[in-house]
């Protein structure tokens, strides 16, 4: 079966190394959304010994302390389905209180249209995750 996370990057790649990568989503209402994924086919965190758990859950809350610290959102929502895509993979999503959906989630039907925010660039978010990692 294919899985799209495992044939294609899944945004633009702003940071990896061997267990995961993080990558920036192009959604212009959710500007800085990113995605930390793992780079092997794995269905459930459960499925991860446990020091591979610990590291990727590292990056996830690196991803969600350099969003915080560049784009000072609402709030950070994180969320791992897996409903569409059986992979292991992190949503990190900066909310903020003009954006098209809160305070509902991102999925549901849009509230109002949503303010144009700049995400911060790839680069500086790069170099942000590698001082916090």
């Amino acid at each position: 079966m294919a899985c799209e996370l495992c044939d294609s990057p899944g945004g633009d790649l702003v940071w990896q190394n061997a267990l995961c990568r993080v990558v920036r989503v192009n959604d212009p209402d959710y500007p800085g959304f990113c995605r930390v994924i793992l780079n092997r086919h794995v269905k459930e965190m459960i499925d991860l010994p446990e020091s591979d758990r610990q590291s990727l859950m590292r990056v996830v809350f690196a991803v969600e302390q350099a969003l915080t610290t560049l784009m000072h959102p609402e709030k950070i929502n994180l969320a791992s389905l897996g409903n569409l895509v059986p992979h292991v993979h992190w949503h990190i999503i900066p909310r903020f209180s003009d954006d098209a959906h809160f305070p509902q989630p991102i999925w549901a039907a849009p509230a109002r249209a949503g303010s144009r925010r700049t995400a911060p660039e790839i680069k500086i978010l790069r170099n942000t995750l590698d001082e916090l990692l």
